[in-house]
This record gives structure tokens, sequence and C-alpha cells, in this order.
């Protein structure tokens, strides 16, 4: 249990340049304290003592903002940076060494049964914002963009971003053109310039008329 302890505490100051202390550490990261919470409701829900497990799970998302289902499996090493806003499912299951930042949520489309929830496999990483949903795999030492929304496998070794996240480097080699942060598809941005195109093309049509109505009456004159 302290071993275990231990290692989430080390796992900090691996991959948070601005932890200082191991004080400030304990008493300071809600990541860290959502982890501890979860490994006794996970405990407790093994246990078959629901109520007081999920009693737990929720304290802890009262004070932590993370939510964390306490029938989720988590390996060792799990690092949630910042952590406001994480959402992770009940048959979700994370590898270890994995790191998830804010507002990421690892949730279930609403029409799965069973395991319906991600699987994300060891040495992971899922950007800020990202929405992993399903009961689909992130593969070993993969990466999910900030923002990107995954609904399908996603194999080892690879990059996906986007709306929908598309697998943009597998295997250290591109197999398609990169998005940066800021390239990453905006629907409504998209929609407007289909509306606008939409409107340049009925302002081509109407003054296309307009000429074909004064060399009509050009006509008529004559």
């Amino acid at each position: 249990m302290f071993k275990r302890m231990k290692e989430d505490i080390e796992v900090v100051f691996e991959q948070d340049p601005a932890a200082r202390s191991y004080l400030e550490v304990i008493l300071t990261y809600s990541g860290l304290h959502a982890i501890w919470a979860h490994r006794i409701a996970h405990a407790l829900f093994k246990r078959k003592l629901f109520f007081l497990a999920r009693a737990i799970s929720q304290i802890s998302r009262f004070f932590t903002g993370i939510e964390i289902h306490p029938g989720a499996k988590i390996g060792r090493r799990f690092f949630i940076d910042h952590g406001m806003g994480v959402v992770i499912g009940e048959t979700c299951e994370i590898g270890d060494n994995v790191t998830v930042f804010q507002g990421v949520t690892l949730g279930g489309t609403g029409k799965e049964k069973g395991k319906r929830h991600p699987t994300i496999k060891d040495n992971a990483l899922i950007a800020t914002g990202a929405k992993v949903l399903g009961s689909i795999t992130i593969g070993e030492n993969s990466k999910v963009g900030a923002g990107s929304v995954v609904l399908h496998e996603v194999p080892p070794n690879s990059t996906v971003v986007g709306i929908p996240g598309r697998v943009k480097v597998q295997d250290g080699v591109k197999i398609s053109k990169d998005l940066n942060h800021c390239d990453l598809p905006d629907p409504i941005a998209d929609r407007f310039k289909e509306m606008e195109n939409e409107l340049a093309s009925l302002k081509s049509e109407i003054e296309s008329l307009r000429k074909e109505r004064s060399q009509v009456n050009d006509h008529s004159y004559l």
C-alpha cells in the first residue's frame, strides 16, 4: 500500500516540473488525492461494498473535481495533471504509466452494455479535453491530441488528433498530414464557411440574372 503511494508521488515529480517538495505534492495535488481515494473505493467495490465505494468516490469528486467510478481498473504510476473535469467510467481499464490531463473523458457512447468504456494501455497519454468513448483500446505508447474525440481503436505507438480522431503518426511514420492544435477541425467554422460559399454563389446567380434581364430590356427597346 505505502509502496504504491510512494510510486504515485514519485511520478508527479517525474511528470510535473512545478512540483517542488513532497509536502506540497501530498497536500495540494488534487490528481494525487483522487487516485488515492479511488484505490480505497476500488478495494471496497471489489468486496461488493458498492454504496460505501460510491460514497468515497463522490466525496473525492466534490473535493477534487475528478470523477472516477470505483469500478474502474487503474494500473501503477497513473498521473492526472491538473485534473479538473476528468471523468473515468466504470468499466474503464487503465494500464501502467498512463498520463491524463484536465477535461479528459474516458466514457461510453450510451449504446453499449457490459464493457462500455475504453481500455488505455501502458505508457499512453491523453491530452487536455480529449474524449475517448466506447469499448475501444488505445494502444501502448500512443498519444491522443488535445480536444480530440476518439471513437475507434488506436494501434500502439500512434498519435491521434481531430474530430473524429484519426491516426496521424504510427511507429514514428507520418501516415497523413499532421494537424497542429490550431488546425483541429471546427464544425461551426466549417458550417459558416459553407454558408459564405452558398451566399457567394447566390450573389453570382442574381448578378447573372440581372445582366440577362438588362439585355432583354435593351432588345425590347430596339
